[in-house]
């Protein structure tokens, strides 16, 4: 930053401190008494009282209001009667002073109450009756002319023609204030003389924030003349606080020089502001402009006034109107993608199915659906690295909220090549737990915008702002910027998101009420399991007993054929026996207690290795065996049983080589350890992969090799009960290799 934009931000920032509403004088076109409400004495005045009546100001401080007015019992009612919520000025009347130039002449008084005390103005009386039959059916006109099909544009146009009529300004025009407080003309009627205005961009610091605050607590504010000589209050304080008087509501207050500069280098005598105010916040101005001074009356005022309520009242009704519309719209389509996710059953799938919506819904030209791994894009998007580098920053940030920026290379400088595709960004997520989002994009839009003068301020040689002194076109090219998304484009994705974490919710819930269900009859299968496994288990011994028993006593006597038939009844028994036995044993699986302890992977495979050398003896086969196998927490019996079916797989498979070859290994990863079994035998189809770990599933015929198919079923059973994962991975012919990962843990977490 170069030192003369410090300059220049510290003298727009000591403008945004002043004290206007404090400013200790008034304008002089009339003049101001201070009422001590409790004793009816008055307490401060301005020193023009000496202009308007040749009384002494001082003669005046201390002074009780019978002595000051005319009919001052008339005078007290109308004070007591004023609406205490009330600060603006109100109307008391015209009244008369007792003494001064000016005894016994009507003067028009206005009251409010504000900073503990009655704070009176009093200008020039008017013709109440003039006032009546000129002004109000000019009011009445307007009002009556207002109808359903007029445009905001159309509204400001005829009410800036309506308030030239009743003022008799030089130029009158209406702006309206966008997201930065830049104001924008809508609408002019001016006379030839005077310079146009329409469709010229005023900055937003010509307007500081404390006058802003001003606009908005008083409606109106009129400068009669830009070359007037302040009238200061006397005492400087006001009494009863110690402090200065507080004009925020004061028809008469001081304007500050700065402005008053501003209005003369615009060529500009006098002005007068109408606030229009929406739903509370300053939405524009009409702004009226003249070349010499100009009075405007107390009634003109009022009426003016009165046309701005209407019209605020009017641009608030069409806005909720179109605003309602919008709504109604945005509503059908999140009704439509709600729809579409319940027919298909997917949150991802709904919108996959209906992308055109997705993008009209805020006005978008991409947009993406990131759901885990997943990324679905449509229309116009950054690319995908770019887009997961946004999720990141996303959930670093604001992973629970609405984000949205018209200008990504200002609010994310983080991701430069993001700003290289796209301008404009709004996203939610639609995960409580997850980095799960839907982000829309817009491209940027490059555009002129027609300022009335060069926005920029110059800096005096005192550290004060300058005011501008050009208010000739001046055009400026804004680029890195998309098309703003307005409130309701975030209104309207943040009813979405409720809507979709709703059906995710539910979907939860029902997910969660499914598993208890099958928890529930995994539970009644295994006791089922169970029981007849082990009701089975005697008559299967009895019929290989019992035919081992007949081939002892008569096997002499039978024929060849009766020996191969109760051979084969032999030999089913046994496989039956055996079946039984793994069934039980994988329904005891889960129901049996856990009980972890350290098991060292080397120990246990060695041991394996012994048991099952009755199996291997006398094949060529060579073990590969990692030298430093990790020592784990795990049920020792189940594991011993696992790693013996993965041990007795990869030897029965591997029986055609020569030689076999079986290795054994672990690694870490994602904080886990993984234990792989690998062979060099007949492998299996990655197609029927999904079928490995399911009971009585065999991917070889029984002829070829043996087996119950519960031995896998077995192992992926015992591995999921230490909270684990397992997976195979294979090339027909060319030997397969199974994996299983456990959590790393402490034998305490297990306790």
């Amino acid at each position: 930053m170069t030192l003369s934009h410090d300059l220049q931000q510290s003298a727009i920032d000591n403008c945004a401190r002043e004290p206007i509403q404090i400013p200790g004088s008034i304008q002089p076109q009339g003049f101001l008494m201070v009422i001590d409400e409790s004793t009816s004495t008055v307490v401060q005045v301005s020193a023009n009282v000496s202009d308007w009546l040749g009384l002494d100001p001082q003669s005046l401080i201390g002074a009780v209001l019978s002595d000051v007015f005319v009919e001052p019992d008339r005078l007290l009612r109308g004070l007591r009667n004023l609406p205490e919520e009330e600060h603006n000025p109100f109307h008391l009347g015209d009244v008369s002073f007792l003494q001064g130039t000016r005894a016994g002449q009507p003067m028009t008084m206005m009251v409010h109450r504000h900073d503990q005390v009655l704070i009176a103005e009093f200008e020039q009386a008017g013709d109440m009756a003039t006032a009546y039959s000129n002004v109000y059916p000019l009011m009445r006109g307007f009002i009556s002319q207002m109808n359903e099909s007029e445009s905001i544009a159309e509204l400001c146009q005829r009410s800036a023609a309506e308030v030239k009529r009743i003022t008799g300004f030089g130029r009158v025009k209406a702006y309206h204030f966008d997201v930065d407080g830049n104001g924008l003309v809508n609408a002019e009627m001016a006379d030839d003389d005077y310079e146009s205005l329409l469709g010229l961009s005023f900055p937003a610091s010509d307007i500081p924030a404390q006058a802003r605050a001003l606009y908005l607590a008083n409606r109106i504010r009129v400068i009669e003349d830009a070359n007037y000589q302040p009238a200061a209050l006397i005492p400087e304080h006001n009494p009863l606080t110690g402090a200065p008087l507080d004009l925020t509501y004061a028809t008469l207050r001081s304007v500050s020089p700065v402005h008053l500069q501003y209005m003369r280098n615009m060529g500009t005598l006098a002005s007068m502001s109408i606030s229009i105010v929406v739903r509370g916040k300053l939405w524009g101005l009409i702004s009226c402009h003249h070349a010499t001074p100009r009075r405007v009356s107390f009634q003109t005022r009022t009426a003016c006034e009165l046309l701005g309520s209407v019209l605020s009242l009017q641009i608030e009704s069409k806005e909720a109107q179109a605003d309602n519309q919008r709504m109604l719209s945005l509503r059908r389509q999140i009704v439509q993608m709600l729809a579409a996710m319940a027919d298909l059953d997917s949150v991802t799938g709904g919108l996959r199915s209906m992308p055109d919506v997705l993008l009209n819904f805020v006005g978008a030209t991409g947009a993406a659906v990131i759901s885990g791994a997943s990324v679905d894009v449509y229309g116009d998007t950054p690319k995908r690295d770019e887009i997961l580098r946004l999720t990141d920053w996303l959930s670093d940030h604001q992973p629970h909220e609405v984000f949205r920026s018209d200008n990504v290379s200002r609010d994310i400088p983080e991701l430069p090549a993001l700003a290289a595709s796209v301008s404009g960004v709004l996203s939610t997520a639609i995960s409580e737990l997850h980095s799960n989002f839907i982000i829309w994009f817009r491209p940027e839009q490059t555009r002129v915008v027609n300022w009335a003068g060069k926005p920029e301020k110059s800096v005096g040689p005192t550290g004060s702002l300058n005011p501008r002194n050009s208010f000739a076109l001046w055009q400026e090219t804004v680029s890195g910027f998309s098309l703003p998304w307005d409130d309701m484009d975030v209104e309207a994705v943040i009813e979405l998101r409720a809507a979709v974490l709703g059906i995710v919710l539910r979907k939860a819930e029902e997910m969660a009420a499914l598993a208890d269900e099958l928890k529930k009859s995994n539970k009644e299968l295994e006791a089922f399991s169970y029981s007849v496994s082990h009701d089975l288990r005697a008559p299967l011994r009895h019929i290989a007993g019992y035919a081992e028993l007949l081939g002892d006593t008569e096997g002499t006597k039978l024929s060849t054929r009766g020996v191969r038939f109760l051979e084969n009844i032999s030999e089913s028994a046994r496989f039956a026996g055996t079946l039984v036995d793994n069934l039980l044993s994988f329904s005891q699986m889960g129901r049996s207690a856990m009980r972890f302890s350290d098991v060292d992977m080397n120990a246990m495979v060695e041991s394996i290795r012994r048991e099952m050398l009755p199996d291997y003896e006398g094949r060529a086969l060579e073990w590969k065996v990692q030298e430093h196998l990790p020592v784990v927490i795990a049920d020792a019996a189940f594991l011993h049983l696992a790693m013996r079916n993965l041990l007795s797989n990869a030897i029965k498979y591997s029986r055609t080589r020569d030689p076999a070859v079986i290795e054994v290994g672990s690694y870490e990863e994602d904080g886990k350890v993984v234990v792989f079994v690998r062979d060099n035998g007949v492998g299996f189809d990655m197609a029927y992969a999904s079928k490995l770990f399911g009971v009585f599933q065999r991917l070889h015929r029984m002829e070829e090799f043996e087996g119950t198919g519960i031995g896998l079923a077995s192992v992926r059973r015992i591995i999921e009960r230490h909270d684990g994962t397992v997976w195979g991975h294979s090339q027909l012919h060319h030997g397969a290799t199974f994996y299983f990962a456990l959590p790393k843990r402490s034998v305490n977490a297990t306790l």
